[in-house]
């Protein structure tokens, strides 16, 4: 039997901001992967971030990204955590 966790979460991206505005972009993802390790309880080897959630970031380029973001979190059996977008209902 397969045991996946899925949770959604709402990531706050305004710690962001107070980087040089030609890295906020990077910062965003960094923080993304550090809020899912540790609501996960995971490591960093272990959570793969969708390509989705990356264009979601640079959307606006490397210095605006979003104040927040939502991602749905899936965490396999194996210990992998796959973070994408969550599908619009």
């Amino acid at each position: 039997m397969a045991e996946e966790k899925q949770v959604t979460y709402t990531i706050p991206l305004r710690q962001v901001k107070t980087v040089a505005y030609t890295h906020r972009a990077e910062k965003a993802i960094k923080v993304i992967r550090e809020y899912v390790m540790r609501h996960m309880k995971t490591e960093e080897s272990q959570v793969w971030i969708d390509t989705k959630v990356n264009e979601a970031i640079w959307a606006r380029s490397i210095q605006k990204p979003p104040v927040s973001i939502k991602v749905k979190a899936v965490r396999f059996e194996d210990g992998l955590v796959e973070v994408s977008l969550p599908e619009e209902q």
